[in-house]
């Protein structure tokens, strides 16, 4: 049974983002996923705020290498973890591609007192 996952996500500068992800028919707990994508991102958001010069490529490139660990620590075949991987990034991607971004509010400026 394929479910689905709404989630927001709020950018640096305020910008959301929602995007509803399709789940993999073996998804154990959508609660669970959820968790882990709030701490992965808080994790990267708080990592690249205080360093200067961490590109966008860098962050995608890290991801890529974490994702790649994660399936070589599974004990399968990797003619198993692989394509799942695969397939799952390729879903992800899918979604997000519909995602509704929402622009940051206007920032009013603030009355001036003469």
């Amino acid at each position: 049974m394929n479910s689905h996952l709404p989630y927001r996500a709020t950018t640096a500068t305020g910008e959301t983002i929602d995007v509803t992800f399709d789940l993999h028919a073996e998804t154990r707990n959508e609660t669970d996923v959820s968790a882990l994508l709030t701490a992965l991102l808080s994790a990267i958001d708080a990592r690249v705020a205080d360093r200067e010069g961490v590109s966008n490529g860098d962050v995608l490139q890290a991801l890529a290498m974490a994702t790649a660990l994660r399936v070589a620590m599974i004990p399968a075949p990797r003619t198993v973890t692989e394509p799942l991987a695969r397939d799952l990034l390729d879903t992800a991607l899918s979604c997000a591609s519909f995602a509704q971004r929402v622009p940051a509010p206007a920032v009013q400026p603030a009355p001036s007192h003469a």
